[in-house]
């Protein structure tokens, strides 16, 4: 029988998990969670473009008994503050969401194989014009995040880890859509209405 605490997370999200790790490195407010999400460039691989975002995992780690109100404190004339701590069951929680997660792969549905999976409903030039600027934005995103990597003072490489990777994506996908646009252009990949047509027919009725 798998124990509470592996129990525990297998329901944590990513933005969970980032709160569950901060507060292993201490009690905080959720002010300062958010700080430090920011300045360490964790908004880049967790979700937390609504403001209200960090402060419904924390109620959600609360009920589960992931974290505990360690205090309400007050920092010179600003509004109270509720610092939090995590508890035993949440370090173990965090932990082993990570050792699951690094080990095994996880099937996930983002939303471009999902467009790229309807492509006739467009015209072929169409699709290589919105490919085209997909392709454009990946590589200006790509420039950034080489400059990023390389800047001078970088915390070690273990800390910017996940952005490593992110790149290794960005670059994967970028010389794949290079030759997908190669494809459209000469005809190599390539629809029509007639040929859509036929196609349906050949398919024959669903059962």
């Amino acid at each position: 029988m798998p124990s509470r605490s592996t129990e525990g997370s297998r329901g944590l999200s990513p933005l969970a998990v980032v709160v569950l790790a901060l507060l292993l490195e201490g009690p905080m407010h959720a002010y300062r969670m958010q700080q430090l999400i920011k300045e360490r460039h964790k908004d880049e691989v967790v979700n937390v473009v609504q403001r209200n975002s960090i402060y419904q995992v924390i109620d959600r780690l609360r009920r589960s008994e992931l974290i505990a109100v360690r205090e309400t404190a007050r920092e010179g004339g600003r509004p109270e503050r509720t610092v939090y701590e995590i508890t035993e069951r949440g370090a173990e929680s965090a932990t082993a969401w990570l050792r699951d997660t690094l080990a095994t792969p996880a099937t996930e549905f983002p939303v471009f194989p999902v467009a790229l999976a309807f492509l006739p409903l467009l015209e072929v030039a169409d699709v290589r014009a919105r490919l085209r600027s997909r392709h454009d934005a990946l590589e200006g995103a790509l420039r950034r995040a080489d400059a990023e990597l390389a800047t001078p003072g970088n915390p070690p490489r273990l800390f910017l880890i996940e952005g490593e990777y992110q790149r290794a994506l960005m670059a994967a996908e970028l010389e794949w859509l290079r030759g997908v646009l190669e494809d459209l252009r000469t005809g190599v990949l390539g629809w029509t209405e007639e040929q859509l047509r036929d196609w349906a027919r050949e398919a024959g009725p669903a059962d």
